[in-house]
């Protein structure tokens, strides 16, 4: 199962594994508060796409088409490859800073790895 969740909410004990999948480290929250069991960084989108995307829902079909295209990368398709190799194992949490989380990277990771989102 993989769940999406915002890295400021509380944990829960429903949560299994805990995915931070940004590229950058979330503004204000400390390592202990994130309580997180990953950092996935090679699966965030790169910081062009993230900087052209700028969260606006009307450009979101163009940004998950840009975004999977970049999962094809090397390093990025490897650690797509280990985030659902845990999936198939336990829940799964993918956690972004987001406010908007279905048109997050998290809500497409979520679709690839057969979770909510995406």
């Amino acid at each position: 199962m993989v769940r999406l969740r915002r890295v400021y909410e509380d944990p829960s004990p429903e949560d299994g594994t805990r995915v931070l999948v940004d590229r950058l480290w979330p503004r204000g929250l400390t390592k202990e508060k994130a309580a997180l069991d990953e950092w996935v960084r090679d699966v965030a989108p790169s910081t062009e796409l993230r900087k052209w995307y700028g969260h606006d829902p009307a450009k979101f079909d163009e940004f998950r088409r840009r975004y999977q295209r970049e999962l094809d990368g090397p390093e990025q398709a490897g650690a797509l490859a280990g985030l659902r190799e845990t999936a198939s194992q336990n829940t799964v949490t993918l956690l972004t800073a987001t406010k908007d989380i279905d048109h997050s990277e998290a809500a497409v990771l979520a679709g690839l790895l057969g979770g909510a989102g995406g």
